[in-house]
């Protein structure tokens, strides 16, 4: 349907240039179009915001169905979307979300690869991710923040390390969300090399600045990884090339020199999508492995698998001499064991793997203490907005640790601190004027009630739209990342993502999304998010209070369930600070050998 592409400029215009009879409806037509933004999306002539298949609609009719539908909304309806297809305005009532999303609900015994393409095709499904079809996509800068804690707590983890200069960080992917991998090597201190195979995707990322340089000669690059290391310079390097290419060249010069080049690694391919373009095999180039992808799927596929098997051999051979590795959530190890790679960790649980996922090693206890991913977008489109809004999040931060805070949320807000500062000196806005920050459920609630009543004041021209990644303490079941650090049996189980899903719908949120797939793939992760609109109101401010509570206690009081002791500790204090939240908290077992002692018995 590309007859029906727009003939605009798709950006996110300020709030007051839409038109409407609601500006919540005019908030979700912003934040539509700025996912659409050819800065920020990745393919937007199809639809697509990143991760190679990430679409907010499936074609550009619903699009302009969408937006029809959105411009004539009241308060008292709510538009109901299935799949990227607009079902229709229903009468509601105005304290009811005016958006209501859900993507790839397809039933369990059919969301299989091979049944997703047949629906896709049919158009009666829509693989979303995550804040794609969500509406709530801010560009890289998302990815940057979450890379900027995960590299630094990979330092503090395995490196025993507060400062990371003259560290070497190797990953692969400069696309959708893997393009802010170049900048949160740099503001983390550490020298970054970032293998890329599509040149069109790196020169985007050196253009915007996020790249300081680029190379398609492994002989430069190593020669530039050994000068920054030595003199302890922040770089962000990326090589025009195939990453297994890189990661075997590492390999090499180990074998040798003896000299291990590389501290930390991970990658950030789409191996969620594999055999579509997610991943290119080292044996082809970049234009000869897509010809082949057109004209022989089965081989390309089994070129991939080779490529994987290799791939880990070389990580393998480094982490044998001390460089640490983890998975990033982007179904890579997943795919890999597939592939019959040596990713095998014996006794283990199915996910689990050699390498430890992002989550299962760093984010996840962060994810405990009910930190994560927030974030709002000032729908002025005015910087200086955005300027004020990031001097209340830091005051309030710099407030709470004033008050007493525990040593792990202190440190916690330490980073964010120094996150905000650096995202205005880095220029990490790519298109609405947004700012990301992880927080906790204290944080979130007292930032976002700080906004609204700046808004009410006027210091704030127009409304700001909250919002957070689904990829958050509640907000996704991922038994291969977000929930990989549960192990009480329940990390393959929904029910989090859905009832937070539900919970947000009738506590206040402006719009919810429910999606099947989101990061490591169709089929294998239930995922939601929300937007809620703050005007400056009363009402604005108790939706606030009410819905982010419930949007971070909902996961900290299932993982406290699962038994970690991050939450356990999050959550009491949480029925502390609330006498109307009650949580079912676990006993733990002190004898390890009662239910053996108990069967003699």
């Amino acid at each position: 349907m590309y007859r029906f592409f727009p003939d605009i400029e798709m950006r996110a215009y300020p709030i007051e240039d839409y038109p409407c009879k609601s500006k919540s409806a005019a908030a979700i037509m912003l934040m539509i179009m700025n996912n659409l933004d050819p800065s920020v999306a990745q393919f937007p002539q199809e639809l697509v915001t990143y991760g190679g298949n990430g679409q907010v609609f499936s074609n550009w009719a619903q699009f302009w169905l969408a937006m029809q539908y959105l411009s004539e909304m009241t308060e008292e309806q709510t538009l109901v979307m299935y799949s990227g297809h607009p079902l229709g305005l229903f009468p509601s009532h105005r304290y009811a979300p005016r958006l209501v999303i859900t993507n790839g609900m397809v039933i369990p015994n059919y969301s299989s690869r091979d049944e997703y393409e047949k629906m896709f095709a049919l158009g009666v499904t829509m693989y979303g991710q995550m804040t794609a079809g969500s509406y709530c996509y801010i560009g890289p800068q998302g990815i940057v923040h979450g890379t900027v804690l995960t590299v630094l707590n990979a330092g503090r983890r395995y490196l025993k390390a507060e400062d990371l200069s003259g560290k070497v960080f190797v990953t692969s992917g400069l696309g959708g969300m893997s393009g802010a991998q170049a900048k949160a090597a740099v503001i983390a201190g550490c020298v970054g090399i970032i293998a890329e195979v599509d040149e069109a995707a790196l020169m985007k990322r050196y253009k915007q600045g996020w790249l300081m340089e680029i190379s398609n000669n492994l002989d430069h690059c190593i020669a530039r990884l050994r000068d920054a290391r030595k003199n302890k310079i922040a770089l962000s390097l990326g090589y025009h090339g195939n990453v297994v290419d890189l990661w075997e060249r590492l390999a090499y010069e180990l074998d040798t020199t003896g000299e291990l080049l590389a501290d930390l690694g991970s990658d950030q391919t789409s191996c969620h999508n594999p055999f579509s373009g997610g991943y290119y095999p080292v044996q082809l180039g970049f234009e000869e492995a897509k010809q082949l992808l057109s004209t022989n799927p089965g081989k390309f596929r089994t070129l991939v698998q080779e490529s994987l098997r290799r791939h880990v051999a070389a990580i393998n051979r480094l982490t044998d001499k001390g460089m640490f590795f983890w998975d990033y959530g982007n179904a890579f190890l997943l795919e890999a064991q597939r592939a019959g790679a040596d990713v095998e960790k014996k006794g283990a649980n199915k996910t689990e793997f050699r390498y430890p996922s992002y989550v299962q090693h760093i984010m996840g206890d962060i994810f405990s203490l009910g930190f994560g991913p927030f974030r709002w977008v000032c729908t002025s489109g005015d910087p200086q907005d955005l300027a004020t809004t990031d001097s209340i999040a830091m005051s309030v931060l710099e407030d709470s640790i004033r008050r007493g805070v525990s040593t792990s949320v202190k440190q916690q807000y330490n980073d964010n601190i120094r996150w905000i500062r650096e995202a205005g000196r880095h220029s990490l806005v790519v298109g609405s004027q947004a700012r990301i920050l992880y927080s906790d459920q204290r944080g979130r609630v007292s930032i976002a009630i700080a906004i609204n009543r700046a808004i009410a004041e006027g210091r704030i021209k127009a409304p700001v739209v909250l919002s957070r990644d689904h990829h958050d303490v509640s907000g996704t079941d991922s038994p291969y990342r977000e929930t990989s650090n549960i192990y009480d049996g329940s990390a393959f189980c929904a029910d989090m993502a859905v009832q937070n899903f539900v919970g947000d719908a009738f506590r206040g949120a402006t719009w919810v999304a429910l999606h099947n797939g989101g990061g490591v793939g169709w089929g294998e992760v239930i995922n939601g998010g929300f937007g809620l609109v703050l005007d400056g109101s009363t009402e604005a401010e108790e939706r606030a209070k009410m819905m982010l509570s419930w949007d971070v206690s909902n996961g900290v009081a299932r993982r406290c369930w699962s038994g970690n002791d991050y939450a356990y500790e999050t959550i009491c204090q949480a029925m502390k600070d609330n006498a109307a939240l009650k949580v079912t908290l676990p006993q733990k077992v002190v004898d390890e050998n009662i239910l053996e002692q108990a069967l003699k018995s």
